[in-house]
C-alpha cells in the first residue's frame, strides 16, 4: 500500500510541462506506465481503423454475397428439380397456341368465311340484307377483322343465327347488337351486328 501511496505522489509531482519525451528513461515509473497505457491504446485504436474496422467491412460484403448467391443457389435448384414438369407445361402451352392459330383464317380465307355465315343466316330462316367487310384493326399480336351484318327475322332466329355462327371452327365473336322492329308492321325484326374474326399476325423478320 505504501509503494502505491509512493508512486501516486510522484505522479502527482510529474510536471507536464517538463515532459520530455527524450529523456522518457527518467520519468518516474507511474508516468512511464501511463505512457505505456496510452502508446497501447493508441496502438490497438489505429489498428482497428486502419485495419479491423476495413476487414470488418469486407467480410460483411462477402456474407451478403454468400447469402445472395445462396438464395440463387437455391432457387435454381429449385427451377432444376422441376424442369421436366415446367417442359411438359411448355409443350402443353404451345399445342394450345397452335390450336388457337390454327382457328385464326388466313386472309384467302376471308371469303369463304363471309359464305359460312351467310349460310348460318339461311340456316336459320333469316333474310340476309348485307354482310359488308370493314377496315382492318392491327393490334400487337393479331388483325382484327370486322364485318358489319344486317338480318331480318325473329327472336328465335337470331338466336339460332348467333348459335351457329358461335359454333363455327374459326374464331368469331359478335358485337354491338341493336334489334328494331319493322317500320311497315309486318311484324319482323331487323338486326345489326358486329362481327369481329381474327388474323394471326406473322413475325416481323
Amino acid at each position: 500500500m505504501a509503494d502505491l501511496s509512493k508512486y501516486i505522489e510522484q505522479l502527482q509531482e510529474f510536471d507536464v510541462n517538463d515532459i520530455d519525451f527524450n529523456r522518457v528513461g527518467v520519468w518516474p515509473l507511474p508516468a512511464k506506465i501511463l505512457l505505456c497505457i496510452l502508446t497501447s491504446i493508441a496502438i490497438v485504436s489505429a489498428c482497428y481503423f486502419l485495419v479491423v474496422k476495413d476487414k470488418q467491412l469486407s467480410l460483411q460484403g462477402e456474407k451478403n454475397t454468400e447469402d445472395r448467391l445462396r438464395a440463387d443457389f437455391e432457387t435454381k435448384a429449385h427451377e432444376a428439380s422441376n424442369l421436366a414438369q415446367y417442359r411438359a407445361q411448355m409443350v402443353t402451352m404451345r399445342e394450345s397456341y397452335d390450336a388457337l392459330i390454327s382457328r385464326l383464317p388466313e386472309k384467302t380465307e376471308v371469303p369463304g368465311l363471309i359464305e359460312d355465315i351467310d349460310d348460318k343466316g339461311v340456316e336459320s330462316r333469316l333474310e340476309i340484307n348485307s354482310i359488308d367487310l370493314r377496315q382492318e384493326v392491327t393490334t400487337d399480336i393479331h388483325i382484327e377483322l370486322p364485318i358489319s351484318i344486317k338480318v331480318s327475322g325473329g327472336y328465335h332466329e337470331f338466336g339460332a343465327f348467333v348459335s351457329g355462327i358461335a359454333g363455327m371452327p374459326r374464331i368469331v365473336t359478335l358485337h354491338d347488337f341493336i334489334i328494331d322492329r319493322s317500320k311497315d308492321n309486318s311484324g319482323l325484326l331487323h338486326m345489326e351486328l358486329e362481327a369481329k374474326t381474327y388474323r394471326y399476325k406473322p413475325e416481323d423478320r
